[in-house]
Protein backbone atom coordinates (compact mmCIF):
# COMPACT_ATOMS: atom_id res chain seq x y z
CA UNK A 1 0.00 0.00 0.00
CA UNK A 2 1.89 3.15 -0.76
CA UNK A 3 1.62 6.24 1.58
CA UNK A 4 0.17 10.06 0.57
CA UNK A 5 3.48 10.91 -0.17
CA UNK A 6 4.66 8.62 -3.03
CA UNK A 7 8.09 7.27 -2.84
CA UNK A 8 10.77 5.62 -5.27
CA UNK A 9 13.86 4.87 -5.16
CA UNK A 10 16.07 5.27 -7.74
CA UNK A 11 18.92 3.14 -8.41
CA UNK A 12 22.26 5.35 -9.54
CA UNK A 13 24.89 3.66 -10.88
CA UNK A 14 27.88 4.08 -11.03
CA UNK A 15 30.49 5.45 -14.38
CA UNK A 16 32.68 3.97 -15.92
CA UNK A 17 35.02 6.59 -15.54
CA UNK A 18 34.85 5.38 -11.64
CA UNK A 19 36.22 2.47 -9.71
CA UNK A 20 34.62 -0.56 -10.68
CA UNK A 21 34.80 -2.07 -7.35
CA UNK A 22 32.51 1.29 -6.35
CA UNK A 23 28.97 0.70 -5.53
CA UNK A 24 25.72 2.36 -6.82
CA UNK A 25 24.11 5.03 -4.80
CA UNK A 26 20.42 5.01 -3.77
CA UNK A 27 18.61 8.09 -3.62
CA UNK A 28 15.40 8.28 -2.03
CA UNK A 29 13.34 11.73 -3.58
CA UNK A 30 9.65 12.12 -3.45
CA UNK A 31 7.36 12.19 -6.29
CA UNK A 32 7.57 15.44 -8.86
CA UNK A 33 10.39 16.91 -6.92
CA UNK A 34 13.68 18.17 -8.29
CA UNK A 35 16.14 15.01 -8.07
CA UNK A 36 18.99 16.37 -5.85
CA UNK A 37 22.10 15.54 -8.26
CA UNK A 38 24.84 15.65 -5.50
CA UNK A 39 22.48 12.79 -3.74
CA UNK A 40 22.93 10.71 -6.53
CA UNK A 41 27.03 10.72 -6.36
CA UNK A 42 26.86 9.48 -3.27
CA UNK A 43 28.90 5.86 -3.21
CA UNK A 44 26.45 3.46 -1.09
CA UNK A 45 25.45 -0.28 -2.33
CA UNK A 46 22.94 -0.13 -4.64
CA UNK A 47 19.81 -2.62 -3.25
CA UNK A 48 18.77 -4.75 -5.95
CA UNK A 49 15.27 -5.53 -4.92
CA UNK A 50 14.49 -1.71 -5.02
CA UNK A 51 12.63 -1.34 -8.63
CA UNK A 52 9.27 0.14 -8.91
CA UNK A 53 7.06 2.55 -7.10
CA UNK A 54 5.01 -0.51 -5.69
CA UNK A 55 7.86 -1.41 -4.17
CA UNK A 56 8.46 -1.79 -0.51
CA UNK A 57 9.59 1.58 0.92
CA UNK A 58 13.43 1.74 1.71
CA UNK A 59 14.37 2.70 5.68
CA UNK A 60 17.41 4.60 4.55
CA UNK A 61 19.74 5.21 1.59
CA UNK A 62 21.91 1.96 2.51
CA UNK A 63 19.65 -1.45 2.48
CA UNK A 64 21.35 -4.05 4.16
CA UNK A 65 19.84 -6.10 1.61
CA UNK A 66 22.51 -5.42 -0.51
CA UNK A 67 24.55 -7.71 2.01
CA UNK A 68 22.81 -10.83 0.95
CA UNK A 69 22.05 -10.03 -2.47
CA UNK A 70 25.17 -9.27 -4.02
CA UNK A 71 26.09 -12.80 -3.11
CA UNK A 72 25.52 -15.83 -5.17
CA UNK A 73 23.03 -16.65 -6.48
CA UNK A 74 22.08 -13.10 -7.24
CA UNK A 75 19.30 -14.44 -9.81
CA UNK A 76 17.25 -16.46 -7.60
CA UNK A 77 14.98 -13.64 -6.47
CA UNK A 78 14.10 -13.00 -10.38
CA UNK A 79 13.75 -16.51 -11.83
CA UNK A 80 11.47 -17.81 -8.89
CA UNK A 81 9.25 -14.63 -9.19
CA UNK A 82 8.58 -15.73 -12.73
CA UNK A 83 8.06 -19.25 -11.64
CA UNK A 84 5.17 -18.41 -9.08
CA UNK A 85 3.50 -16.35 -11.60
CA UNK A 86 3.76 -12.82 -9.43
CA UNK A 87 4.52 -10.58 -12.77
CA UNK A 88 3.76 -9.09 -16.11
CA UNK A 89 4.54 -11.01 -18.91
CA UNK A 90 6.68 -9.77 -21.84
CA UNK A 91 8.05 -12.06 -24.27
CA UNK A 92 11.47 -11.38 -26.21
CA UNK A 93 13.62 -14.11 -27.97
CA UNK A 94 17.42 -14.83 -27.97
CA UNK A 95 18.56 -11.43 -26.34
CA UNK A 96 16.33 -9.27 -28.88
CA UNK A 97 14.36 -6.35 -27.37
CA UNK A 98 11.40 -7.38 -26.09
CA UNK A 99 8.28 -7.43 -28.35
CA UNK A 100 5.54 -6.67 -27.15
CA UNK A 101 3.91 -6.50 -23.67
CA UNK A 102 1.11 -9.30 -23.54
CA UNK A 103 -1.15 -8.21 -20.31
CA UNK A 104 -0.77 -8.21 -16.76
CA UNK A 105 -0.58 -11.06 -15.26
CA UNK A 106 -3.94 -11.72 -13.74
CA UNK A 107 -2.29 -13.29 -10.38
CA UNK A 108 -0.21 -10.19 -9.02
CA UNK A 109 -1.85 -6.92 -10.90
CA UNK A 110 -3.00 -3.53 -9.35
CA UNK A 111 -4.90 -0.73 -10.56
CA UNK A 112 -1.66 0.97 -9.23
CA UNK A 113 0.87 -1.21 -11.27
CA UNK A 114 -1.65 -0.88 -14.36
CA UNK A 115 -1.39 2.82 -14.23
CA UNK A 116 2.58 2.46 -14.31
CA UNK A 117 3.13 0.16 -16.98
CA UNK A 118 6.52 0.58 -18.05
CA UNK A 119 6.83 1.81 -21.80
CA UNK A 120 8.62 -0.30 -24.36
CA UNK A 121 11.75 1.54 -25.43
CA UNK A 122 12.43 -0.53 -28.92
CA UNK A 123 16.60 0.07 -28.63
CA UNK A 124 16.98 -1.02 -25.42
CA UNK A 125 18.57 -4.77 -24.96
CA UNK A 126 18.16 -6.32 -21.24
CA UNK A 127 21.13 -8.34 -20.04
CA UNK A 128 21.62 -11.09 -17.54
CA UNK A 129 23.77 -8.66 -15.34
CA UNK A 130 22.21 -5.38 -14.98
CA UNK A 131 24.86 -2.97 -16.59
CA UNK A 132 26.32 0.24 -15.97
CA UNK A 133 26.03 3.43 -18.24
CA UNK A 134 28.25 6.47 -18.39
CA UNK A 135 25.19 8.72 -18.72
CA UNK A 136 23.24 9.43 -15.61
CA UNK A 137 20.25 10.77 -16.91
CA UNK A 138 19.95 8.05 -19.71
CA UNK A 139 19.98 5.74 -16.46
CA UNK A 140 17.12 8.47 -14.58
CA UNK A 141 15.18 7.93 -17.87
CA UNK A 142 15.49 4.23 -17.81
CA UNK A 143 14.59 3.59 -14.32
CA UNK A 144 11.65 6.02 -14.77
CA UNK A 145 10.07 4.07 -17.46
CA UNK A 146 10.95 0.47 -16.27
CA UNK A 147 10.81 -0.92 -12.99
CA UNK A 148 13.38 -3.84 -13.62
CA UNK A 149 15.13 -6.00 -10.85
CA UNK A 150 18.86 -5.56 -11.19
CA UNK A 151 21.29 -7.07 -10.25
CA UNK A 152 24.50 -5.82 -8.85
CA UNK A 153 27.39 -5.67 -11.46
CA UNK A 154 30.44 -4.47 -12.23
CA UNK A 155 30.45 -5.00 -15.74
CA UNK A 156 31.15 -1.76 -18.53
CA UNK A 157 28.25 0.07 -20.41
CA UNK A 158 26.07 -2.01 -22.09
CA UNK A 159 26.88 0.14 -25.20
CA UNK A 160 30.29 -0.71 -25.00
CA UNK A 161 29.70 -4.35 -25.22
CA UNK A 162 30.22 -5.87 -28.26
CA UNK A 163 26.68 -6.75 -29.46
CA UNK A 164 27.76 -10.43 -29.80
CA UNK A 165 29.38 -10.25 -26.14
CA UNK A 166 25.81 -8.94 -24.94
CA UNK A 167 24.44 -11.46 -22.24
CA UNK A 168 21.06 -13.39 -23.46
CA UNK A 169 18.71 -12.80 -20.84
CA UNK A 170 17.11 -9.53 -19.12
CA UNK A 171 16.88 -8.88 -15.51
CA UNK A 172 13.05 -9.67 -14.84
CA UNK A 173 10.82 -7.82 -13.47
CA UNK A 174 10.04 -9.26 -9.92
CA UNK A 175 7.98 -8.97 -6.74
CA UNK A 176 9.41 -6.92 -4.79
CA UNK A 177 6.14 -4.86 -6.07
CA UNK A 178 3.36 -5.17 -2.35
CA UNK A 179 0.44 -5.60 -4.47
CA UNK A 180 -0.95 -8.77 -4.46
CA UNK A 181 -4.39 -9.12 -2.61
CA UNK A 182 -5.66 -12.10 -0.52
CA UNK A 183 -6.95 -13.83 -3.48
CA UNK A 184 -3.93 -13.73 -6.01
CA UNK A 185 -2.12 -14.88 -3.15
CA UNK A 186 -4.01 -17.59 -2.75
CA UNK A 187 -3.90 -18.63 -6.12
CA UNK A 188 -0.51 -18.39 -6.47
CA UNK A 189 0.36 -20.34 -3.83
CA UNK A 190 -2.11 -23.27 -5.40
CA UNK A 191 -0.72 -22.80 -8.68
CA UNK A 192 2.82 -23.41 -6.75
CA UNK A 193 2.03 -26.89 -4.93
CA UNK A 194 -0.81 -27.96 -7.05
CA UNK A 195 1.50 -29.56 -9.70
CA UNK A 196 1.83 -33.46 -11.28
CA UNK A 197 2.09 -33.99 -7.56
CA UNK A 198 -1.53 -34.55 -8.08
CA UNK A 199 -1.57 -37.36 -9.85
CA UNK A 200 0.01 -40.03 -7.58
CA UNK A 201 -1.96 -39.33 -4.41
CA UNK A 202 -3.71 -42.27 -5.47
CA UNK A 203 -0.88 -44.27 -6.07
CA UNK A 204 0.52 -43.40 -2.40
CA UNK A 205 -2.64 -44.63 -0.79
CA UNK A 206 -2.20 -48.25 -2.73
CA UNK A 207 1.54 -47.79 -1.39
CA UNK A 208 0.27 -47.27 2.36
CA UNK A 209 -3.16 -47.94 2.68
CA UNK A 210 -6.17 -45.43 3.89
CA UNK A 211 -3.80 -44.31 6.88
CA UNK A 212 -1.74 -42.14 4.11
CA UNK A 213 -4.81 -40.03 4.19
CA UNK A 214 -3.92 -39.37 7.53
CA UNK A 215 -0.23 -38.31 6.49
CA UNK A 216 -1.41 -35.89 4.22
CA UNK A 217 -3.39 -34.49 6.47
CA UNK A 218 -0.43 -33.96 9.07
CA UNK A 219 1.95 -33.28 6.10
CA UNK A 220 -0.07 -30.11 5.22
CA UNK A 221 -0.64 -28.97 9.06
CA UNK A 222 3.55 -29.12 9.37
CA UNK A 223 3.70 -27.54 6.20
CA UNK A 224 1.60 -24.26 7.21
CA UNK A 225 3.76 -24.32 10.45
CA UNK A 226 6.77 -24.17 8.84
CA UNK A 227 5.90 -21.04 6.26
CA UNK A 228 4.97 -19.39 8.79
CA UNK A 229 8.05 -19.68 10.20
CA UNK A 230 9.93 -18.90 7.34
CA UNK A 231 7.48 -15.51 7.68
CA UNK A 232 8.91 -15.11 11.20
CA UNK A 233 12.55 -15.68 9.57
CA UNK A 234 11.92 -13.02 7.02
CA UNK A 235 10.95 -10.60 9.37
CA UNK A 236 13.70 -10.54 12.09
CA UNK A 237 16.18 -9.07 9.91
CA UNK A 238 16.24 -5.94 7.43
CA UNK A 239 16.71 -7.41 3.87
CA UNK A 240 15.83 -10.69 3.78
CA UNK A 241 14.19 -11.29 1.10
CA UNK A 242 14.93 -15.21 -0.25
CA UNK A 243 14.88 -18.51 1.36
CA UNK A 244 18.52 -17.77 0.66
CA UNK A 245 18.91 -15.23 2.47
CA UNK A 246 17.48 -16.98 5.13
CA UNK A 247 19.92 -19.63 4.95
CA UNK A 248 22.39 -17.13 4.80
CA UNK A 249 20.87 -15.32 8.60
CA UNK A 250 21.29 -18.20 10.06
CA UNK A 251 24.40 -20.26 8.95
CA UNK A 252 26.18 -17.71 7.28
CA UNK A 253 27.41 -18.07 3.67
CA UNK A 254 27.47 -21.95 3.84
CA UNK A 255 24.35 -22.21 5.08
CA UNK A 256 22.94 -19.74 1.83
CA UNK A 257 25.51 -21.85 -0.64
CA UNK A 258 23.72 -25.50 0.88
CA UNK A 259 20.16 -24.32 0.92
CA UNK A 260 20.20 -23.27 -2.89
CA UNK A 261 21.88 -26.17 -4.22
CA UNK A 262 19.26 -27.93 -2.37
CA UNK A 263 16.90 -25.85 -4.04
CA UNK A 264 17.89 -25.92 -7.84
CA UNK A 265 18.59 -29.45 -7.63
CA UNK A 266 14.81 -30.17 -6.24
CA UNK A 267 13.73 -27.79 -9.29
CA UNK A 268 16.17 -29.81 -11.67
CA UNK A 269 14.73 -33.44 -10.69
CA UNK A 270 10.95 -31.90 -11.26
CA UNK A 271 12.32 -31.42 -14.72
CA UNK A 272 13.22 -34.84 -15.08
CA UNK A 273 9.79 -35.80 -13.76
CA UNK A 274 8.22 -33.48 -16.46
CA UNK A 275 9.81 -35.50 -19.15
CA UNK A 276 9.39 -38.65 -17.91
CA UNK A 277 5.02 -37.82 -17.44
CA UNK A 278 5.29 -36.68 -20.87
CA UNK A 279 6.49 -39.87 -22.29
CA UNK A 280 4.15 -42.37 -20.50
CA UNK A 281 1.02 -39.97 -21.27
CA UNK A 282 2.10 -39.41 -24.72
CA UNK A 283 2.75 -43.22 -24.96
CA UNK A 284 -0.43 -43.90 -23.46
CA UNK A 285 -2.06 -41.66 -26.62
CA UNK A 286 -0.05 -43.38 -29.03
CA UNK A 287 1.05 -46.70 -27.90
CA UNK A 288 2.35 -47.74 -31.42
CA UNK A 289 4.82 -44.53 -32.38
CA UNK A 290 8.09 -45.45 -32.54
CA UNK A 291 11.38 -44.10 -34.52
CA UNK A 292 13.32 -45.99 -36.87
CA UNK A 293 17.07 -44.74 -37.75
CA UNK A 294 18.56 -47.44 -39.53
CA UNK A 295 19.38 -50.68 -37.32
CA UNK A 296 17.75 -48.60 -34.29
CA UNK A 297 14.69 -48.56 -33.27
CA UNK A 298 12.88 -46.26 -30.63
CA UNK A 299 10.12 -47.40 -28.79
CA UNK A 300 6.91 -44.95 -28.14
CA UNK A 301 8.44 -44.12 -24.23
CA UNK A 302 12.00 -43.22 -25.80
CA UNK A 303 10.38 -40.87 -29.08
CA UNK A 304 8.18 -39.02 -26.78
CA UNK A 305 10.91 -38.70 -24.49
CA UNK A 306 13.12 -37.13 -26.90
CA UNK A 307 10.46 -35.27 -28.89
CA UNK A 308 9.12 -33.23 -25.53
CA UNK A 309 12.71 -32.26 -24.77
CA UNK A 310 13.23 -31.13 -28.50
CA UNK A 311 10.11 -28.90 -28.00
CA UNK A 312 10.73 -27.47 -24.53
CA UNK A 313 14.56 -26.51 -25.46
CA UNK A 314 13.71 -23.70 -27.27
CA UNK A 315 11.29 -22.08 -24.53
CA UNK A 316 15.05 -22.05 -21.90
CA UNK A 317 16.53 -19.75 -24.92
CA UNK A 318 14.18 -17.19 -24.11
CA UNK A 319 15.43 -13.91 -22.54
CA UNK A 320 12.27 -13.64 -20.68
CA UNK A 321 10.35 -16.04 -19.65
CA UNK A 322 7.20 -13.96 -17.67
CA UNK A 323 5.20 -14.76 -20.63
CA UNK A 324 5.41 -19.04 -20.14
CA UNK A 325 4.51 -18.05 -16.57
CA UNK A 326 1.55 -16.08 -17.15
CA UNK A 327 0.19 -19.38 -19.01
CA UNK A 328 1.47 -21.81 -16.87
CA UNK A 329 -1.26 -19.46 -14.42
CA UNK A 330 -3.50 -21.94 -15.96
CA UNK A 331 -2.19 -24.76 -13.90
CA UNK A 332 -4.28 -24.43 -11.25
CA UNK A 333 -7.55 -24.59 -13.80
CA UNK A 334 -5.09 -27.82 -15.06
CA UNK A 335 -5.27 -29.58 -11.97
CA UNK A 336 -8.96 -28.95 -11.22
CA UNK A 337 -9.87 -30.01 -14.69
CA UNK A 338 -7.94 -33.49 -14.37
CA UNK A 339 -9.61 -34.36 -10.90
CA UNK A 340 -13.17 -33.30 -13.11
CA UNK A 341 -12.30 -35.33 -15.75
CA UNK A 342 -11.23 -38.43 -12.92
CA UNK A 343 -14.60 -38.22 -10.91
CA UNK A 344 -16.33 -37.80 -14.43
CA UNK A 345 -14.76 -41.37 -15.52
CA UNK A 346 -16.14 -42.89 -12.14
CA UNK A 347 -19.72 -41.53 -11.84
CA UNK A 348 -20.74 -40.82 -15.14
CA UNK A 349 -19.21 -43.30 -17.33
CA UNK A 350 -19.82 -45.90 -14.70
CA UNK A 351 -16.52 -47.41 -13.65
CA UNK A 352 -17.34 -47.15 -10.37
CA UNK A 353 -15.81 -46.99 -7.12
CA UNK A 354 -15.96 -50.74 -6.08
CA UNK A 355 -12.42 -51.36 -4.63
CA UNK A 356 -11.91 -51.02 -0.74
CA UNK A 357 -8.36 -51.34 -0.11
CA UNK A 358 -6.41 -51.79 2.92
CA UNK A 359 -5.85 -49.86 6.16
CA UNK A 360 -2.73 -50.11 5.97
CA UNK A 361 0.50 -51.66 4.03
CA UNK A 362 3.11 -51.19 6.17
CA UNK A 363 5.88 -52.10 3.62
CA UNK A 364 4.84 -49.22 1.35
CA UNK A 365 4.15 -46.64 4.05
CA UNK A 366 8.37 -45.10 3.12
CA UNK A 367 7.02 -44.25 -0.39
CA UNK A 368 4.13 -43.08 0.85
CA UNK A 369 5.73 -40.23 2.94
CA UNK A 370 7.67 -39.18 0.23
CA UNK A 371 5.30 -38.99 -2.81
CA UNK A 372 3.13 -36.94 -0.31
CA UNK A 373 6.13 -34.84 0.63
CA UNK A 374 6.42 -34.10 -2.45
CA UNK A 375 2.66 -32.52 -2.53
CA UNK A 376 4.19 -29.89 -0.18
CA UNK A 377 7.75 -29.22 -2.07
CA UNK A 378 6.35 -24.79 -2.74
CA UNK A 379 8.43 -23.97 0.39
CA UNK A 380 10.88 -22.08 -1.57
CA UNK A 381 8.42 -19.88 -3.24
CA UNK A 382 6.71 -18.60 -0.61
CA UNK A 383 9.26 -16.06 0.58
CA UNK A 384 8.79 -14.50 -2.34
CA UNK A 385 4.96 -14.56 -2.33
CA UNK A 386 4.95 -13.22 1.20
CA UNK A 387 6.90 -9.97 -0.63
CA UNK A 388 4.43 -9.60 -3.22
CA UNK A 389 1.13 -9.15 -0.72
CA UNK A 390 -0.55 -5.75 -0.22
CA UNK A 391 -0.89 -7.06 3.46
CA UNK A 392 1.55 -8.81 4.99
CA UNK A 393 -0.62 -9.86 8.27
CA UNK A 394 -2.85 -11.88 6.18
CA UNK A 395 0.47 -14.22 5.15
CA UNK A 396 -0.86 -16.87 8.08
CA UNK A 397 -4.63 -17.02 6.70
CA UNK A 398 -3.31 -17.31 3.01
CA UNK A 399 -1.00 -20.16 3.42
CA UNK A 400 -3.47 -22.23 5.09
CA UNK A 401 -5.75 -21.33 2.69
CA UNK A 402 -3.82 -22.32 -0.23
CA UNK A 403 -2.45 -25.44 1.82
CA UNK A 404 -5.98 -26.30 2.72
CA UNK A 405 -7.59 -26.40 -0.90
CA UNK A 406 -4.63 -28.05 -2.40
CA UNK A 407 -4.75 -30.75 0.10
CA UNK A 408 -8.46 -31.39 -0.40
CA UNK A 409 -7.63 -31.44 -4.28
CA UNK A 410 -5.04 -34.24 -3.10
CA UNK A 411 -7.86 -35.99 -0.95
CA UNK A 412 -10.36 -36.17 -3.63
CA UNK A 413 -8.12 -37.41 -6.21
CA UNK A 414 -6.74 -39.75 -3.94
CA UNK A 415 -9.75 -41.41 -2.42
CA UNK A 416 -11.73 -41.15 -6.01
CA UNK A 417 -8.46 -42.58 -7.82
CA UNK A 418 -8.00 -45.72 -5.47
CA UNK A 419 -11.88 -46.51 -5.15
CA UNK A 420 -11.51 -46.58 -9.19
CA UNK A 421 -8.41 -48.65 -9.91
CA UNK A 422 -7.80 -50.61 -6.53
CA UNK A 423 -4.55 -52.27 -6.48
CA UNK A 424 -4.11 -51.79 -10.63
CA UNK A 425 -3.85 -47.99 -10.10
CA UNK A 426 -0.60 -46.70 -11.97
CA UNK A 427 1.93 -44.41 -10.55
CA UNK A 428 0.06 -41.45 -12.41
CA UNK A 429 -3.95 -41.93 -12.69
CA UNK A 430 -4.08 -40.71 -15.90
CA UNK A 431 -2.44 -44.05 -17.52
CA UNK A 432 -5.65 -46.30 -15.57
CA UNK A 433 -8.11 -43.57 -17.72
CA UNK A 434 -9.77 -45.53 -19.88
CA UNK A 435 -8.58 -45.18 -23.54
CA UNK A 436 -11.89 -44.87 -25.34
CA UNK A 437 -13.37 -42.22 -23.08
CA UNK A 438 -13.12 -38.81 -24.65
CA UNK A 439 -13.05 -37.54 -21.06
CA UNK A 440 -10.18 -39.04 -20.57
CA UNK A 441 -8.18 -38.21 -23.64
CA UNK A 442 -9.19 -34.35 -22.34
CA UNK A 443 -7.42 -35.47 -18.82
CA UNK A 444 -4.38 -36.94 -20.85
CA UNK A 445 -4.15 -33.69 -23.01
CA UNK A 446 -4.10 -31.61 -19.74
CA UNK A 447 -1.72 -33.51 -17.96
CA UNK A 448 0.54 -33.23 -21.08
CA UNK A 449 0.28 -29.55 -22.02
CA UNK A 450 0.96 -28.22 -18.01
CA UNK A 451 4.79 -29.17 -18.08
CA UNK A 452 5.44 -28.02 -21.27
CA UNK A 453 4.92 -24.45 -20.16
CA UNK A 454 6.23 -25.27 -16.79
CA UNK A 455 9.38 -27.13 -17.59
CA UNK A 456 11.85 -23.44 -18.85
CA UNK A 457 10.33 -21.86 -15.79
CA UNK A 458 11.34 -24.73 -13.28
CA UNK A 459 15.00 -25.09 -15.47
CA UNK A 460 15.67 -21.51 -15.60
CA UNK A 461 16.60 -20.47 -11.81
CA UNK A 462 19.60 -23.29 -12.43
CA UNK A 463 20.33 -22.10 -15.16
CA UNK A 464 20.55 -18.68 -14.24
CA UNK A 465 22.59 -19.34 -11.31
CA UNK A 466 25.15 -21.03 -13.22
CA UNK A 467 25.24 -18.15 -15.97
CA UNK A 468 26.10 -16.19 -12.65
CA UNK A 469 29.23 -18.19 -12.34
CA UNK A 470 30.69 -17.42 -16.12
CA UNK A 471 32.93 -14.89 -16.19
CA UNK A 472 31.79 -11.47 -17.82
CA UNK A 473 33.43 -12.00 -21.43
CA UNK A 474 31.88 -15.65 -21.73
CA UNK A 475 28.23 -14.32 -21.49
CA UNK A 476 27.71 -14.60 -25.22
CA UNK A 477 24.53 -15.83 -26.72
CA UNK A 478 26.46 -18.83 -27.92
CA UNK A 479 27.64 -20.23 -24.01
CA UNK A 480 24.55 -19.54 -22.72
CA UNK A 481 22.81 -21.49 -24.84
CA UNK A 482 25.04 -24.16 -25.11
CA UNK A 483 24.66 -24.04 -21.07
CA UNK A 484 20.61 -24.28 -21.28
CA UNK A 485 20.85 -26.58 -23.77
CA UNK A 486 23.16 -28.96 -21.89
CA UNK A 487 21.01 -28.52 -19.03
CA UNK A 488 17.67 -29.96 -20.83
CA UNK A 489 19.72 -33.05 -22.55
CA UNK A 490 21.01 -33.68 -19.22
CA UNK A 491 17.89 -34.28 -17.73
CA UNK A 492 16.58 -36.19 -20.60
CA UNK A 493 19.51 -38.94 -19.98
CA UNK A 494 18.59 -39.45 -16.71
CA UNK A 495 15.06 -39.68 -17.46
CA UNK A 496 15.15 -42.05 -19.71
CA UNK A 497 18.37 -43.56 -17.84
CA UNK A 498 15.36 -43.64 -14.88
CA UNK A 499 11.85 -43.95 -16.07
CA UNK A 500 9.87 -44.26 -12.87
CA UNK A 501 7.59 -41.46 -12.34
CA UNK A 502 6.59 -42.71 -8.70
CA UNK A 503 9.57 -43.60 -7.12
CA UNK A 504 11.54 -40.40 -8.85
CA UNK A 505 8.57 -38.83 -7.16
CA UNK A 506 9.24 -40.44 -4.04
CA UNK A 507 13.19 -39.84 -4.09
CA UNK A 508 12.62 -35.79 -4.43
CA UNK A 509 9.72 -35.82 -1.67
CA UNK A 510 12.02 -37.69 0.34
CA UNK A 511 15.24 -36.21 -0.37
CA UNK A 512 14.53 -32.47 -0.92
CA UNK A 513 11.43 -31.84 -0.42
CA UNK A 514 11.60 -32.87 3.72
CA UNK A 515 14.47 -30.57 3.88
CA UNK A 516 12.94 -27.75 2.22
CA UNK A 517 9.37 -28.08 3.55
CA UNK A 518 10.27 -29.30 7.01
CA UNK A 519 13.51 -29.21 8.67
CA UNK A 520 15.02 -25.91 7.22
CA UNK A 521 12.70 -23.65 7.76
CA UNK A 522 12.64 -24.91 11.68
CA UNK A 523 16.63 -25.24 12.00
CA UNK A 524 16.75 -21.88 10.25
CA UNK A 525 14.39 -20.15 12.78
CA UNK A 526 15.83 -21.98 15.64
CA UNK A 527 19.06 -20.41 14.43
CA UNK A 528 18.03 -16.94 13.89
CA UNK A 529 15.46 -16.08 16.62
CA UNK A 530 17.35 -18.59 19.25
CA UNK A 531 17.18 -16.45 21.84
CA UNK A 532 13.42 -15.18 21.61
CA UNK A 533 11.75 -18.40 21.06
CA UNK A 534 10.03 -20.30 24.33
CA UNK A 535 10.24 -23.58 25.31
CA UNK A 536 7.37 -24.80 23.31
CA UNK A 537 8.64 -23.37 20.04
CA UNK A 538 11.65 -25.11 20.62
CA UNK A 539 9.94 -28.27 21.16
CA UNK A 540 7.53 -27.80 17.92
CA UNK A 541 10.68 -27.44 16.05
CA UNK A 542 12.78 -30.07 17.30
CA UNK A 543 9.52 -32.92 16.72
CA UNK A 544 9.29 -31.48 13.06
CA UNK A 545 12.90 -31.76 12.26
CA UNK A 546 13.36 -35.78 13.99
CA UNK A 547 10.04 -36.64 11.76
CA UNK A 548 11.47 -34.60 9.17
CA UNK A 549 14.95 -36.39 9.19
CA UNK A 550 13.02 -39.54 9.84
CA UNK A 551 10.84 -39.73 6.69
CA UNK A 552 13.73 -38.54 4.81
CA UNK A 553 15.91 -41.59 5.42
CA UNK A 554 13.44 -44.28 5.19
CA UNK A 555 11.96 -42.66 2.50
CA UNK A 556 15.10 -41.98 0.53
CA UNK A 557 16.34 -45.35 1.26
CA UNK A 558 12.97 -47.06 0.18
CA UNK A 559 12.98 -45.41 -3.04
CA UNK A 560 16.39 -45.72 -4.19
CA UNK A 561 15.86 -49.94 -3.11
CA UNK A 562 12.81 -49.62 -5.62
CA UNK A 563 14.45 -47.91 -8.57
CA UNK A 564 17.88 -50.40 -8.17
CA UNK A 565 15.23 -53.53 -7.98
CA UNK A 566 13.65 -52.63 -11.36
CA UNK A 567 17.03 -53.00 -12.83
CA UNK A 568 17.86 -56.18 -11.46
Amino acid sequence: MRSPVSVRSLIIESSDDEDTHSAAAVATIEKRHVHDEEEQGAGSDSDSSSSSSCATPRRGLCSPSSRYTQQWPQSYRQSIDILSSVQSPNLSFLGTPTLSRLSNSFLAVTDSFRSKTPEIVSNFVKPLLSPTTSDEQQQHEDTRKSSQYLLPSRKPSLQQIPEDQKPLVAGHEVSPYRNCSYTQGVMNGINVLCGVGILSTPYAIKQGGWIGLGILSIFALLAWYTGVLLRHCLDSKEGLETYPDIGHAAFGNTGRIFISIILYVELYACCIEYLILESDNLSKLFPTAHLTIGSLTLNSHVFFAILTTIIVMPTTWLRDLSCLSYISAGGVIASILVVICLSWVGVVDDVGFENKGIVLNLPGIPIALGLYGYCYSGHGVFPNIYSSLKNRNQFPSILFTCIGLSTFLYAVAAVMGYKMFGEATESQFTLNLPDNLVVSKVAVWTTVANPITKYALTIIPLAMSLEELLPPNQQKYSNIIMLRSALVVSTLLIALSVPFFGLVMALVGSLFAMLVTYILPCACYLAILKTKVGWHQIAACSFIIVVGVCCACVGTYSSLSGIIQNYT
